[in-house]
């Protein structure tokens, strides 16, 4: 096996580590996307307090899911301007 080959068959078997988040479906009034609040607590550089910071993101979704159900998100290539994660499963459905 040459030295080329042996590159070729490691960039081949490489794969990426894809990025998976749990966030709450805020709004579904697109086709085909929702848009998911990932809420995560930091502690203050000064004061020490724990804080909410949150992040919204647009993730494609094949199958319709409901405001408030909890999901898991992951990251994809770039679907579209804004869309560059996908939802994987359902975690929790939205309380009735």
């Amino acid at each position: 096996m040459t030295t080329t080959q042996a590159t070729a068959d490691a960039s081949a078997t490489k794969t990426a580590v894809k990025r998976t988040l749990v966030g709450r479906v805020v709004s579904n009034k697109m086709q085909k996307t929702v848009t998911v609040l990932i809420e995560r607590r930091v502690k203050h550089p000064v004061y020490g307090k724990y804080i909410v910071r949150s992040t919204r993101c647009h993730a494609h979704a094949e199958t319709p899911y409901n405001e408030g159900d909890l999901v898991e998100i992951q990251e994809c290539r770039p679907v579209s301007r804004t869309k560059a994660w996908k939802v994987t499963r359902l975690v929790t459905p939205a309380a009735a």
